[in-house]
């Protein structure tokens, strides 16, 4: 099985902080977001990891060549940005396994990867993909879910007006890359996975529920929570133990650590707060 990790977005709703780094590169406890995903990934028996690239390219390369993560990975390059369904069309070629796991790499969320393969490797025989889903306390930023007694998805709403519960899509799926395809093949161009590919298959994807812990860092009011959000999980400190900190002793880094510290005390982020984030 091979992941695709979705990391060249613009982060624009973090800014100043995607000044200095690009959102798949925010620290959490110091870590790189993206190493977490990379060890995540690596101990569930991922042997082949894509990565996009588009903002801030040379600085997510320099990291990923520079980690213990760099056989495993492959590098898509966008000049231009394909959206997240355009990624899979425009380098299907690229991809050699039948089953791909495809993530918004931008996001924090723990999981058990072993546990999501299983529940995707049992799902029912017409289902095409397994939807990773968590409990959400802001409905009206997510995409919302429906499940039968099954736990096959038979309703999904992108940023519903109105209340629909709790469940979640959390942009994490396991699919059989070629069903997949078949629906880019259908006419005109397909750039969003969840408003023009998901619809296809309700009634076709089964879920794995998260409750781990998974949220969108898109902006710095929650970039700040999740990092004390962790603090007593235990799934948590065991894979950012494993993760080298961002912030070594190169200059290039250094550098950057100044710049990051200055913007947080700009932007007056708590202590507590700045100093998980500038964690050694």
């Amino acid at each position: 099985m091979d992941a695709l990790l979705l990391a060249a977005g613009l982060g624009t709703r973090l800014q100043p902080l995607t000044g200095v780094l690009p959102k798949c590169l925010m620290p959490i406890h110091g870590r790189p977001l993206l190493g977490l995903w990379l060890e995540m990934l690596k101990r569930g028996g991922t042997e082949k990891v894509f990565i996009n690239l588009h903002y801030l390219a040379p600085l997510v390369r320099e990291y990923v060549t520079g980690s213990p993560y760099n056989s495993m990975v492959e590098f898509l390059d966008e000049p231009t940005l394909c959206g997240t369904a355009g990624t899979l069309n425009k380098f299907r070629n690229r991809f050699t396994s039948r089953d791909m796991l495809l993530a918004h790499a931008d996001n924090l969320t723990m999981f058990d990867v072993a546990a999501f393969r299983q529940t995707y490797e049992g799902r029912p025989a017409h289902a095409a993909l397994t939807m990773m889903t968590f409990d959400t306390d802001a409905p009206e930023t997510c995409g919302m879910v429906t499940l039968d007694t099954q736990n096959i998805v038979i309703k999904f709403v992108e940023k519903p007006k109105e209340s629909t519960g709790t469940l979640a899509n959390g942009a994490v799926y396991l699919m059989r890359l070629p069903e997949i395809l078949k629906i880019m093949d259908q006419g005109q161009a397909v750039t969003d996975f969840s408003t023009e590919v998901l619809p296809h298959f309700i009634g076709r994807m089964n879920s794995f529920h998260n409750d781990i812990y998974h949220r969108d860092i898109g902006n710095i009011a929650a970039l700040s929570s999740a990092q004390l959000e962790i603090d007593d999980l235990g799934a948590a400190a065991d894979l950012i133990n494993s993760v080298n900190s961002y912030w070594d002793g190169s200059e290039n880094r250094q550098d950057q650590y100044q710049q990051f510290k200055k913007l947080l005390e700009k932007l007056s982020v708590t202590k507590p707060v700045m100093s998980r984030l500038l964690q050694p």
